[in-house]
């Protein structure tokens, strides 16, 4: 594989939540090894790697072992506040997926990777029978941006891709309450066009679409 689609020791963030290409991520991070790492990755301008634990707690515990899912998204620091010593709060975005290779854990506890960058998904348009996805999650942006104070952050992030499967499959796999390992498993899968059809079956089933 080319040398440019792979990336050497990027460091892991694991946690009990699936980034997505083009998601939002807010953190508040105050272990020392992800302090670190954070203030590394924010001065070097260098993405980190987010990846679901399948074992163990997003907060080091003694004696506890961690373990991760083998496909990640990488993320990109674009807001950063230091509010106190030890705390830092963190938003970041979703890039592109990667497969681990190989990783390690480093005595202070931080994992890093050797990791091969995956494709993003191809643009593919929706088509006649799914756009109701699109409607629905349409509706609900424009909810959001009528009441930003009671919603807390805007949980997306434009320009609103609304006839692309991928990105509408990826918004509703944020935003609906699925099992991390669904959301997994649904951010595995290579075609876009797939992805959505199972979101809008789960969407159906909700009667959100109706």
């Amino acid at each position: 594989m080319p040398a440019t689609l792979t990336l050497q020791s990027l460091p892991l963030f694991p946690l009990s939540a699936v980034l997505f290409p083009d998601g939002l991520l807010s953190l508040r991070v105050f272990e020392v090894r992800y302090l670190d790492m954070i203030s590394k990755c924010r001065k070097a301008g260098a993405p980190f790697g987010v990846v679901s634990l399948t074992q163990g707690n997003e907060v080091r515990q003694p004696g506890s072992q961690e373990a991760f899912a083998q496909v990640g998204t990488l993320a990109t620091i674009h807001e950063f506040e230091n509010p106190q010593p030890g705390l830092m709060l963190v938003r970041a975005t979703g890039a592109q997926r990667f497969r681990i290779t190989s990783s390690d854990q480093l005595k202070h506890g931080l994992w890093v990777a050797d990791v091969e960058r995956l494709p993003a998904d191809m643009s593919v348009q929706i088509p006649d029978d799914l756009k109701g996805t699109a409607e629905a999650l349409q509706r609900l942006i424009q909810s959001l941006q009528l009441k930003p104070d009671q919603a807390g952050p805007m949980p997306l992030m434009p320009p609103w891709k609304l006839d692309d499967c991928g990105w509408v499959a990826n918004r509703w796999c944020e935003l609906l309450p699925l099992p991390v390992a669904l959301k997994q498993r649904l951010m595995e899968l290579d075609n876009p066009l797939v992805r959505l059809e199972l979101v809008s079956d789960v969407l159906t089933r909700t009667g959100i679409t109706i």
